[in-house]
């Protein structure tokens, strides 16, 4: 009979490590670059051995048991999760970027229209507005996103 570190192990189980590192990542057990690292390893690996190497530094309790099988997103009670603030919870960081970017750039734009018009002593052509344009189509991008990443936490099929 195969040891067991040099039988292979399955799609499943890749996922549950995986899963596995992403909340030793969120306790803060792992920084961003040991994080990449090692999910790059769980995605190469082949048997249990080399799982199993991904955690040797990391304990079994206090890590929220991922077991496979079971939905990424189904995991014990274990761990309990900070909440992200309602305003950007889940919001991927280039669209955190584009919104502050965009936020600065209408702020910038009112700046020069609110000195323009006193300057002249009336208020010119509102030509902030058009500054709606791109923030409606970065507003649907930012609903796009959503909508995408909560049927995937929910299990649900993409559309197309």
């Amino acid at each position: 009979m195969v040891e067991r570190e040099k039988q292979r192990v399955s799609d499943s189980e890749r996922q549950a490590a995986v899963e596995r590192l992403r909340l030793a990542h969120d306790e803060g057990r792992l920084n961003l670059d040991e994080y990449d690292t090692r999910l790059a390893a769980a995605y190469a690996s082949v048997t249990y051995g080399d799982l199993d190497r991904l955690f040797d530094d990391l304990p079994a309790t206090g890590l929220a048991q991922v077991v496979p099988g079971r939905p990424a997103g189904a995991t014990s009670q274990a761990v309990r999760r900070r909440p992200a603030p309602a305003s950007d919870a889940g919001m991927p960081v280039a669209l955190k970027i584009l919104w502050t970017l965009w936020g600065c750039a209408v702020a910038i734009n009112l700046t020069v229209w609110f000195l323009v018009s006193l300057s002249a002593g009336e208020p010119q052509y509102f030509w902030p507005m058009w500054m709606a344009v791109p923030g409606v189509v970065l507003f649907g991008a930012t609903v796009g996103v959503a909508n995408v990443r909560r049927n995937r936490r929910s299990g649900g099929e993409l559309p197309g």
